[in-house]
């Protein structure tokens, strides 16, 4: 009887190994949906297209690929098999090859499959966007100070102008109002391109450098800089690829909460990258107040926040990790009460990305 239960606990513990047949958008929607789950191992994809996306990702996965469905179907080790190729003869090569105690999905039951994938991401798309425009409202008081500042200086350069006589006095002061209104311009252009939704599959080779500089002009409307020394430590190297308008979300986020941490008595923000073997490091660290090992724990888990009520989502630092695991990257955190926070983010080497 006690090896029964040894058997069935072990049973339970052990990861469902699953392999995939179709390497096309659905392949590779359940390569970026399964991946992240630590209770599937994923043993492999097949598709007869040497093009197909999905093995592309898969190899970006370190997940074995084939051309030869009939080699992955064979094997002993498999749970399950997830047939997204739509070819009705597909079902017969199963029906040869699979060992008798391997399940199947496939037919209907995987085009269900593959609208609950679809509808899953487009649900954290959305919560991703949601998440993003309710911290705009945090931007107001900052937009409405850099706008404000321009906007007098072209009130009064107007009401000059309604009596100056001297041409080149009017020359001179035309030209400060068109920088003047350049500024407040550019300042609409930065804020309209931070609000828009994230392109679906929009990933490109990222310069992290000059995505860190972009944050930390959009995150000045969101915080307090007072009394805060920023540090730059940029490696001309660091590139990753991702998707750009997501990264731009997660840096600002990382900012402005290390900003955040050190508003009542400032400090210190280190913006950092650098490239180490092969892997890209972007490095958010503040001097502020720091965390618990217990808060910490939990940052990355939905709706958590130790801020005051009407005062954050707690999905900020969730969509920040599913961001960086998407890129098949992985963060760490080293917080220290009273001495301020370090978050790391790892990043594979760039990879191609066909146009």
């Amino acid at each position: 009887m006690q090896n029964l239960t040894d058997s069935a606990v072990v049973s339970a513990l052990a990861p469902t190994r699953v392999a995939i047949l179709g390497a096309g958008r659905g392949g590779t929607a359940l390569l970026d949906l399964l991946h992240q789950i630590s209770s599937i191992k994923i043993i492999g994809i097949a598709d007869r297209d040497h093009r197909a996306p999905g093995l592309q990702r898969a190899r970006d996965l370190r997940i074995p690929v084939s051309d030869r469905a009939e080699e992955l179907i064979a094997k002993h080790d498999i749970n399950l098999i997830m047939d997204v190729t739509g070819d009705p003869q597909m079902e017969h090569v199963i029906r040869l090859h699979r060992h008798p105690e391997t399940d199947v999905l496939s037919g209907t039951a995987s085009r269900v499959l593959w609208e609950l994938v679809q509808h899953e991401a487009r649900l954290q798309a959305e919560l991703f966007h949601a998440e993003k425009m309710a911290g705009i409202g945090n931007f107001a008081a900052g937009i409405a100070h850099d706008i404000n500042n321009p906007l007098q200086l072209i009130l009064g350069l107007a009401e000059n102008l309604a009596e100056e006589r001297d041409l080149r006095t009017i020359h001179e002061q035309a030209k400060d109002i068109i920088e003047a209104v350049k500024r407040t311009s550019a300042i609409c252009q930065d804020l309209t391109q931070y609000a828009r939704k994230s392109a679906v599959n929009g990933d490109s080779q990222v310069n992290l450098n000059v995505r860190l500089d972009e944050a930390l002009k959009i995150a000045r409307y969101a915080a307090s800089f007072h009394d805060i020394t920023v540090v730059k430590r940029y490696d001309a190297g660091a590139v990753a690829t991702g998707n750009p308008d997501e990264l731009l979300h997660v840096f600002v986020n990382l900012i402005t909460n290390a900003v955040h941490a050190m508003n009542r008595g400032g400090g210190t923000l280190i913006l950092a990258t650098d490239v180490m073997d092969g892997t890209v490091r972007v490095r958010i660290a503040d001097t502020g107040c720091g965390m618990s090992s217990e808060v910490a724990s939990h940052i990355f888990e939905p709706f958590f926040t130790t801020k005051g009520p009407g005062k954050g989502t707690g999905l900020g630092l969730y969509n920040v990790k599913t961001i960086v695991s998407k890129m098949l990257g992985t963060i760490t955190v080293d917080s220290h009460e009273g001495k301020g926070t370090a978050i790391s983010l790892d990043f594979p080497p760039p990879r191609e990305v066909p146009p």
